[in-house]
């Protein structure tokens, strides 16, 4: 891609800055938390009035739309399908537009779209988890829509409505659509995301005249030493995720059983099964060991042309010289094949998400749309070049 190219592209991209906040003060705006199913919502109203909003948005900005049973939507942007070298498949860019509860703690409204003038930024529930960023990521395929590029593939938006709660929503749209050719969710952070670390959540039960051999295995196993395993036998390690890691204990009572659950995210050096034998060979007498949720563990190549395609992209946009890194998060990226967590939160960002006065720093998002969109437009420069070695 050219300078010229970029420059045109950036021009753009600041002119649709004000209907962008705009816009998004009007999703923000819909509480599109999980409620109890009613019919067409099936995560309840909130979630289906985003998704409903999003997509009329799109559709009024030329996007071909299609909404699957109110779980999740998308919009797409197609070639000219006369065109010769369209072809089949599609990229595609999942994020989703249902949010967790407001909670406590607000200085004001976080239903409203505030401007914080002297931090730089915009407050409300879900301006950062997902609905600043995945509406970027529609305004960065309009802007190049715009501009009059044309794909090979069509490029699809993906709007989920129960990521927060379940991940229902991919799942669902996995079901009817097939798997992209290569794609991303802005979800998690900044530079490219090629790796999420596996979790696991396990309860251990005992009878309840066994509650001192509970208590012994807490302190022997889960609270005193390294945290990383190694007193149960499974610190197992890898370069591309490091050390296991151990957190979120609880205690509780259920039906007279005393328990204590907890967390671990591991690394592909090991599978549930590996920890799960470890962990049996030291249960105490009567103890039951329950997997109350896993997710394997996901790798990508980050040599491959598209990750490092959109590296490049990040460091030419930021000035900076940085690797793609793993995470111990969880995005839509551990369910849909070829596609990796790229973005929004920049180094050194932490606990904003879920929190009173979530935030999207103004300069931040500014430079978001110009990384999502200059990111497509090298997708598009590779487009090019593999038709230019076609025969």
């Amino acid at each position: 891609m050219t300078l010229k190219q970029i420059q045109v592209l950036h021009d753009l991209l600041e002119d649709l800055l004000p209907q962008y906040w705009q816009d998004l003060a009007q999703l923000v705006a819909i509480p599109s938390v999980q409620g109890p199913a009613e019919p067409d919502a099936p995560y309840g109203p909130g979630p289906k009035a985003a998704l409903d909003w999003v997509l009329d948005r799109a559709k009024a900005m030329g996007f071909e739309t299609v909404n699957l049973d109110h779980k999740v939507g998308y919009a797409q942007w197609s070639p000219d399908p006369n065109q010769a070298t369209a072809g089949a498949g599609y990229y595609g860019i999942f994020g989703h537009v249902d949010v967790v509860p407001a909670g406590q703690g607000w200085r004001q409204d976080p239903w409203t779209l505030t401007k914080n003038q002297a931090q730089g930024r915009y407050e409300g529930r879900g301006v950062l988890d997902n609905k600043g960023p995945i509406l970027a990521n529609l305004y960065a395929v309009y802007a190049l829509k715009c501009l009059g590029y044309r794909f090979r593939h069509p490029i699809r938006v993906v709007f989920g409505t129960n990521e927060e709660t379940g991940f229902g929503c991919i799942q669902h749209y996995l079901a009817q659509e097939a798997a992209p050719l290569f794609g991303w969710t802005p979800d998690c952070k900044w530079p490219v995301v090629y790796g999420e670390r596996g979790r696991l959540r396990l309860a251990l039960s005992v009878a309840s005249d066994q509650v001192a051999s509970l208590f012994d295995f807490v302190n022997a196993y889960l609270l005193t030493g390294t945290k990383d395993g190694r007193e149960l036998g499974i610190a197992y390690e890898d370069q591309d995720f490091g050390r296991m890691m151990l957190r979120g204990y609880q205690l509780g009572l259920t039906q007279g059983r005393p328990w204590v659950a907890w967390s671990m995210a591991y690394p592909g050096a090991c599978s549930q099964e590996d920890i799960l034998g470890q962990i049996k060979s030291r249960l105490p007498e009567t103890g039951q060991i329950e997997v109350l949720s896993h997710w394997a563990p996901v790798l990508k190549d980050k040599q491959s042309p598209y990750i490092e395609a959109l590296q490049q992209v990040y460091n030419q946009v930021t000035g900076q010289a940085l690797e793609p890194v793993t995470t111990t998060g969880g995005t839509y990226a551990k369910f849909v094949p070829n596609i990796v967590a790229y973005g929004p939160s920049f180094p050194g960002q932490r606990d904003i998400a879920h929190l009173p006065h979530e935030w999207l720093g103004i300069k931040d998002l500014e430079t978001d749309l110009k990384i999502y969109s200059q990111a497509l437009l090298a997708l598009w420069q590779l487009e090019q070049e593999v038709e230019e070695a076609s025969p």
